[in-house]
């Protein structure tokens, strides 16, 4: 008896406005806990977000996000999701929005807010980044690409793919359950 193959699972495009290997395995592992059967492609771009490289105020930052996932979709086209991460500063804090565009649908989420130190504030608001700051203060190479401030600052015990891993699933929610979320009507407009 003859047993049929079964078809190829399509395989899922992902572009995330980022080549940074931190956000990169973020989206990774966020999708991967989204959606465990799907087969998938994940490729990070250099983008511009059309902010400042320190975005200082949580408007500006999730404007850098939401720019970087139009920029995503005109340089890749035709891609399954498009995903964006841009971190900047609310306060006295620092954290990041996530964006992510998959046809007409977008879902949107902040990360948790990591508290910086008086020195480091003083610092950007002077004009350094906060990768710079912190590779100074840690004496460290790279932080942002790796651990990030958030590891350096809770002695490792989370790191900035972890913490933008959660506020990517929250993001992913309207796509786990289109049903709840159609935006059929909605004034949702790719940018």
């Amino acid at each position: 008896m003859h047993t049929p193959i079964p078809a190829p699972a399509h395989q899922i495009r992902i572009i995330v406005a980022s080549t940074n290997p931190a956000k990169i395995r973020a989206v990774e592992h966020a999708f991967q806990q989204a959606f465990p059967t799907q087969i998938m492609q994940i490729r990070g771009v250099a983008l511009e977000s059309g902010v400042r490289a320190q975005p200082m105020c949580a408007e500006e930052t999730l404007t850098g996000a939401r720019n970087r996932v139009v920029h995503a979709r005109q340089l890749q086209p035709g891609a399954d999701y498009y995903v964006s991460l841009e971190a900047g500063l609310d306060g006295c804090a620092t954290f990041a929005w996530m964006v992510i565009e998959s046809g007409t649908q977008r879902g949107e989420s902040r990360s948790a807010s990591l508290p910086l130190p008086p020195k480091a504030l003083a610092r950007l608001h002077a004009g350094e980044e906060l990768g710079d700051v912190m590779d100074d203060m840690f004496q460290q190479q790279n932080v942002k690409q790796q651990g990030g401030a958030i590891a350096m600052l809770t002695e490792h015990k989370l790191s900035r793919s972890s913490v933008y891993q959660q506020a990517l699933i929250l993001a992913l929610i309207p796509f786990m359950n289109p049903e709840l979320y159609d935006q059929t009507g909605t004034e949702f407009v790719q940018k």
